[in-house]
Parts: structure tokens; C-alpha cells; sequence
């Protein structure tokens, strides 16, 4: 039985760089950098983003981008102080897709690597009662 999330993997080819927009967009905690040390298949940081445990990975990064992506949940309050962070990272910003009112608001944005993230206001809660009225 599946009891919760472990923690999220991305490889990206600078971990310095990466750990910075970890730690200035999602207010991540470092929690472990292994430096030369290679426990699994590369040099890795270990993040505490509120309480999940995200791992970045020193390799080749992704070739492509999808809208695979990974989004986490924000207060509305929060989207304009959200939003500066990622610009002031110099995170690319994209496009979100057509909404309809009550599923709450979204910011689509790439990391150095071309992996999506998504800062959104709903939840499932409120998505499934606003699409089902």
C-alpha cells in the first residue's frame, strides 16, 4: 500500500545552480550535499521543500521539454511573492494553459534543465467540485 511521497529525483548538469533555485523559489532546506562522494550514481544535494525531500542529481539533463511536470500547491496570498522569486532567478516562464474560473490560478516554469514545474492555487478538491457543476 502506498502510504505517501519518498522524494522527487531530478538530474541536472550544475548542482550549484540548481541548488540556488531550489532554495530561493521553494524556500528548500539543504539537507545533505555529497561532494565527491557518489552513495548512488552521481553527486547529489538532498532539499527539504516544506516536507518533501527532493534529490538532485549531477548528470546529463533532460533534451526536451513536455508538459510533464510537477506542481506544488500555494496560497493565492502567496502567487505575486512566488512569482518574483522565479523571475528573479531567471527561470524561463511558461505559457499556462486556458482556465476556467474556481479551478484556481497557475505558473508554469522551466528549471536550468527543462524540467516543468507548476505553482498552483486549487487543489484536487476544489478542481473536481468546480468540474463537476
Amino acid at each position: 500500500m502506498i502510504t505517501g511521497l519518498s522524494h522527487m529525483t531530478f538530474i541536472v548538469s550544475n548542482l550549484d545552480k540548481t541548488s540556488m533555485f531550489w532554495k530561493t523559489i521553494f524556500d528548500a532546506k539543504e539537507v545533505y550535499a555529497s561532494g565527491s562522494d557518489t552513495f548512488s550514481i552521481s553527486e547529489e544535494n538532498f532539499f527539504l521543500a516544506g516536507d518533501i525531500w527532493i534529490c538532485i542529481m549531477k548528470g546529463k539533463p533532460l533534451t526536451e521539454r513536455s508538459y510533464n511536470h510537477i506542481a506544488f500547491c500555494i496560497e493565492e496570498s502567496e502567487f505575486d511573492d512566488y512569482l518574483k522569486k522565479i523571475n528573479d532567478v531567471g527561470a524561463e516562464i511558461k505559457s499556462g494553459r486556458p482556465r476556467v474560473d474556481g479551478e484556481g490560478r497557475s505558473v508554469y516554469f522551466y528549471d536550468f534543465d527543462n524540467h516543468l514545474f507548476e505553482l498552483h492555487t486549487g487543489n484536487l478538491a476544489t478542481r473536481l467540485q468546480r468540474y463537476n457543476s
